[in-house]
């Protein structure tokens, strides 16, 4: 049976092989003026400010929401749990604008803009008693007189906090894709520095937490929290201001309209053919004839095939008693693999949840831990709790470019990779890392509390220190081989859509967060015992057993991703072989797959 490709008729798709760029005003690139490290330094830097600005409002959200809004501190929890993964979950919005209608630059700085907003509100807020309750002490034990946030000032307060979440959701995504299109695959000099790229974009990251854990984390506990929101703001102005430098060295996509408008087509036509027969019973190679045309001529090539999924591969085979089939009814090879990625990264997307709800922990849980703990470093210095997430960056701000310059060519002679590592090797690595987090937060929870109640002494903060330590290290191979992972897997038009499910991936582990603490208190409660997490004080909580539950699920997680990764890996690689069919694809002028 003929097997024809059908010709393409969107700008853009053309561009498989990573060819066809414009600059920002839509002229064509040169490649001698745009794209490549002195393009993509511009985005390691709204990067770093980015993150600098979002980080220090999220990792000290908490303080704010419980101290200042007076909401419970399980409810506290979930606020910023919820507000991160709307954050992350809003970033599968981003790469779909970005991709189909508005580009990764334009993307950027619309809602470049409506972050820097929600960071004025909240200062606003933060700055004017009026817009809070009264102020009291939650802790005390006269917390349940305590007004909590209500009214206009609630609705402010959320307002402001989504917005923050809609502008940094939609920019996460475009920022990894844009600096990472700044080096084509078709050059082979810069296709060789994408793997250094992802790693420089995970240094920056790096930097813009530690200052926002450390320099910006300690203003909002010294002057405040407005003026640190305010300073917030600054750090996204300065972002914006550097995107726009660099505005005149990018390589842009051009637009191609929607990205799910051939993968909706792919399982229409999938569908109305599934009496079809496939032929060649064994699909690791389709056959290819002359232009579609009928002979019993030898066909002129022979093109790799997945072996997943081989009931869309009915999508792209011609039927006989039609010879004029539209394109909801005969689809490109194209498509069906684009359509097979999407499919096929599903199961490594979803081991990646549990790792970030442990993350949610450290964030929420582990910075109240820090709160209940010695923090003074002298007599007149205090560690602010939430700055004890600056540890494993600052680890990270050594152990990046290490990686980068002795272990990766180290790896690279006797894997000949040129990542060294390849991405699913890397992830794994890091969700079995992960587990050791948790176990360390369980033991140190259960030291803290025995003392506490048992001895009445406070120990040192610095006892938290290992299982930040031991979750950065394992952030640092899963989080980067997670974004190179997506990125080399998707076909050209995907890479914004596709890098932002490494964000949904957050999402989705911030709000099992949320439903997990919800689901224990329910569980654990009893008519005469509250449940483990549901105090406003972690010496009458059970925080240590809810760290062990987290750490029993992550090992079970772990062997998990196994099973999957070895899935995955039985077929060649599926990103490899769509550039080889967007290759051929393009040979014929007529569309024919030759």
């Amino acid at each position: 049976m003929d097997v024809e490709m059908r010709r393409e008729g969107e700008k853009g798709d053309a561009s498989m092989d990573g060819e066809v760029c414009i600059n920002w005003r839509g002229k064509p690139c040169n490649s001698s003026k745009h794209g490549g490290m002195k393009a993509a330094v511009f985005v390691l830097g709204i990067q770093a400010f980015e993150i600098m600005a979002i980080a220090a409002v999220g990792n000290n959200l908490i303080t704010y929401v419980f101290n200042e809004m007076h909401f419970p501190l399980s409810k506290s929890a979930n606020i910023v749990t919820n507000f991160v993964g709307t954050i992350f979950l809003l970033s599968l919005f981003g790469g779909f604008l970005s991709d189909s209608y508005l580009g990764s630059f334009w993307t950027m700085i619309i809602f470049g803009f409506v972050e820097l907003s929600g960071f004025i509100l909240l200062s606003v807020q933060a700055h004017l008693p009026q817009l809070r309750p009264p102020k009291c002490n939650m802790a005390s034990p006269q917390e349940q007189y305590c007004i909590e946030a209500n009214g206009f000032k609630s609705t402010m307060f959320f307002i402001a906090l989504y917005s923050v979440a809609l502008g940094s959701g939609c920019m996460k995504p475009n920022m990894i894709a844009h600096g990472a299109d700044q080096f084509p695959k078709s050059d082979p000099k810069q296709s060789k520095k994408l793997s250094t790229y992802f790693n420089s974009a995970y240094f920056s990251f790096c930097a813009g937490e530690l200052i926002a854990l450390t320099v910006l984390v300690w203003v909002q506990t010294k002057s405040g929290m407005d003026v640190g929101f305010g300073m917030s703001a600054g750090a996204m102005a300065a972002g914006l201001v550097c995107l726009v430098a660099g505005a005149g060295f990018y390589r842009n996509k051009p637009l191609q309209g929607s990205i799910f408008t051939p993968v909706a087509r792919v399982f229409v036509a999938a569908f109305m053919k599934r009496k079809q027969k496939i032929c060649p019973s064994n699909s690791e190679v389709v056959q290819c004839t002359d232009n579609g045309v009928k002979s019993n001529a030898v066909p002129i090539c022979t093109t790799r095939h997945s072996n997943k999924f081989r009931f869309l591969d009915k999508a792209c085979i011609k039927a006989q008693d039609s010879p004029n089939e539209g394109p909801w009814r005969l689809c490109t090879v194209a498509q069906v693999e684009q359509t097979k990625i999407l499919l096929s990264v599903i199961p490594i997307f979803a081991c990646t949840i549990i790792f970030n709800t442990i993350l949610a922990q450290l964030q929420t849980f582990s910075v109240q831990q820090g709160s209940s703990m010695n923090s003074n470093l002298s007599h007149s210095f205090q560690i602010p709790p939430a700055s004890l997430q600056s540890i494993p960056y600052i680890m990270l701000i050594v152990l990046v470019p290490v990686y980068e310059v002795w272990i990766v060519p180290f790896m690279r002679r006797y894997t000949r990779k040129e990542s060294g590592i390849d991405p699913l090797t890397r992830i794994g690595v890091g969700l079995f890392l992960v587990t050791f987090s948790m176990v360390a937060a369980a033991c140190v929870e259960r030291k803290r509390r025995d003392e506490a109640v048992g001895a009445g002494r406070i120990i040192s903060i610095f006892w938290i220190a290992p299982q930040f330590l031991i979750f950065g290290l394992s952030e640092m191979f899963t989080a980067v081989g997670l974004i190179e992972f997506f990125y080399k897997q998707s076909l050209e038009g995907m890479q914004s859509f596709l890098t932002a499910m490494t964000y949904c991936s957050y999402s989705f582990g911030f709000f099992l967060s949320s439903v997990l603490v919800s689901l224990i208190n329910k569980i654990t409660s009893t008519s005469s015992n509250s449940g483990w997490l549901s105090n406003n004080d972690l010496n009458k909580d059970r925080l240590d057993l809810f760290y062990w539950l987290l750490a029993v699920l992550s090992l079970l997680n772990f062997f998990n991703y196994l099973f999957w990764a070895r899935w995955y890996s039985k077929d060649a690689s599926i990103g490899e072989r769509s550039e080889v069919v967007s290759q051929k694809e393009n040979v014929n002028g007529n569309g024919a797959l030759v």
